[in-house]
């Protein structure tokens, strides 16, 4: 798809007069915009080596979506700090093995064009979510990573801070995650979900509307050709 080169994050300015009154999209970042487990994989592989955990992969990845020290606690390792320096710089080393999902960046531009407000919210650290984010060459008015003010999620403080940010209401609002606990932050948050099934995860109950690939997303937002009202009988 052709697009016109922009910043992949861009202040939100909106007019007080009309705060509150577009819609917006929260969307999370691993496993829902860019397919990073590869890179994911490498930097727990360094992990393994550097640290003798014997750990795999997947009981790391069981836990994606929460802040990186609340799995380190969860999987019980220990010298957290040392190993949180060997994944980061690994991670970065590997990111050029991401890539963007089929059919997410042309979803996107489709629905600034349409007058969305786009949020990402990621347990993500900025100095690696950022360089991702560059590759979908889409405008988001507010991203929300890992080292910022409030807890992490599945509390509901990052959503609720990308709200802010883009002077947002949550009843025009839908966060779309691949995790539980994506799911839990926003029930907790107020806002409507959408479970990415293309991502690494299950959602949590009640089951929620899904997307089984991004061009999906259209349709469920009420932005399809022959849709619907926005998320009609589905709101959480």
């Amino acid at each position: 798809m052709t697009s016109t080169p922009c910043s992949a994050i861009q202040s939100s300015h909106t007019h007080p007069a009309h705060c509150g009154a577009q819609r917006s999209l929260l969307l999370d970042l691993d496993g829902v915009l860019l397919d990073t487990r590869p890179v994911m994989q490498e930097a727990w592989h360094a992990v393994q080596q550097h640290h003798g955990i014997d750990l795999p992969f997947e009981q790391y990845e069981q836990h994606l979506g929460r802040p990186f020290n609340d799995i380190m606690r969860r999987l019980a390792v220990t010298d957290v700090e040392a190993v949180h320096q060997t994944y980061s710089e690994a991670s970065k080393a590997f990111a050029h093995l991401a890539r963007p999902f089929e059919g997410v960046e042309e979803v996107l531009h489709t629905l600034v064009a349409r007058g969305w407000l786009l949020s990402v919210v990621t347990s993500k650290p900025l100095d690696r979510a950022a360089p991702l984010l560059a590759q979908l060459g889409c405008p988001f008015g507010s991203v929300r990573a890992a080292g910022g003010p409030g807890r992490g999620k599945p509390a509901p403080d990052p959503l609720l801070l990308a709200l802010v940010d883009l002077c947002a209401d949550p009843a025009q609002a839908t966060f779309v995650g691949d995790m539980a606990v994506d799911h839990e932050a926003a029930q907790r948050a107020g806002v409507a979900y959408v479970h990415a099934a293309w991502g690494y995860g299950s959602p949590g109950t009640p089951v929620p509307p899904t997307a089984h690939a991004p061009h999906d997303l259209l349709q469920i937002l009420g932005e399809g050709r022959h849709s619907g009202p926005f998320l009609e009988g589905s709101l959480l």
